[in-house]
């Protein structure tokens, strides 16, 4: 096993010899994803800013990408650290969605700045009508999934896939890597009710044909007396359904916020934020045994070895 990284500039493709740690971060929203590396310099390595980047790992396809910054002292050595495509995805821009699905949406973006598109699935939902002015593009798309989600309670992931922005349901991106007290050097879980847990939802929708205000409520009384009453409040925008609304936000929110950290784990490059894992373990005051959502992923190569850094989160804790 080993890593295969080049640098384009041009028309020649340099091989550089790599120092210490190949690092490559993805997060599930709101990042690109990340290659970080250290390079021997020379009078013959002529690399910039933008020039394409390509890591292989035994022979597997892990980021193509492009440099964005170069740091160098003293030493002949260069510090490198270079994108994906999400990184235009920091541009701002406005938007008006009148009848589209996310994945619509993204291709609109894509076709826009000029960058290329992969395996999009059909998101299903219709957004109704939605005005995005000036925001990033990361926070236009995320409004997006947002309203997917909240609406028909199915989530989707946007990222990179070695040069080509794809788009599926977290369903799809399950991998059969099994997650136990073996698999890394330590781990850490939390429970809490304290961020994005409610047991009760109020949408409201001020309906200009009869001049009255639409109240949808849901609730779930055995865990109101469980927990007090956590309410989620907010208003409907015209065309959304209420009814399906606010039983897709209950059985969104009302469940306890669980997360869970592992480090150092034995490394699989088809590991990546937003993908699925099964998780099976014993903490002693909890255990969990279900699938998990990876939101953020961190490998690090070195000589023959991979480890990666992950943060989990939801499953079941009994």
């Amino acid at each position: 096993m080993s890593a295969e990284l080049l640098i384009q500039n041009g028309d020649t493709v340099y091989f550089p010899a790599v120092l210490e740690d190949i690092k490559w971060e993805t997060e599930r929203y709101g990042s690109p994803g990340k290659l970080t590396f250290k390079c021997m310099y020379d009078s013959k390595l002529n690399v910039t800013e933008g020039n394409p980047v390509r890591l292989r790992w035994n022979g597997l396809n892990v980021f193509y990408g492009f440099i964005f910054k170069i740091e160098k002292d003293k030493e002949p050595v260069l510090s490198i650290t270079a994108y994906d495509q999400l990184r235009y995805f920091k541009n701002k821009d406005t938007y008006v969605i009148n009848g589209k699905t996310a994945g619509e949406v993204l291709e609109l973006i894509a076709a826009d700045f000029e960058l290329q598109t992969g395996d999009v699935e059909d998101t299903g939902y219709v957004i109704p009508s939605l005005v995005e002015d000036g925001k990033s593009l990361f926070d236009i798309m995320q409004d997006c999934l947002d309203q997917t989600l909240m609406n028909v309670g199915e989530m989707y992931v946007l990222y990179d896939d070695f040069g080509s922005l794809s788009l599926k349901n977290i369903a799809n991106l399950a991998v059969n890597i099994l997650i136990d007290s073996k698999t890394g050097e330590n781990y850490k879980y939390s429970s809490s009710i304290d961020d994005q847990t409610y047991n009760k939802i109020k949408l409201v929708y001020d309906n200009k044909n009869t001049g009255q205000r639409d109240v949808y409520i849901a609730q779930d009384s055995s865990k109101m007396n469980e927990w007090g009453m956590l309410q989620y409040y907010d208003k409907l925008s015209e065309g959304e359904n209420g009814k399906e609304k606010v039983e897709s936000l209950l059985q969104l929110y009302n469940r306890k916020s669980k997360s869970f950290q592992i480090t150092n784990a034995i490394g699989d490059v088809s590991v990546r934020a937003g993908c699925l894992l099964p998780v099976i373990l014993d903490l002693g005051v909890a255990k969990v045994q279900s699938m998990m959502l990876v939101e953020s992923c961190k490998h690090v190569f070195r000589e023959n070895e991979n480890f990666m850094n992950l943060t989990l989160r939801g499953g079941d804790f009994v």
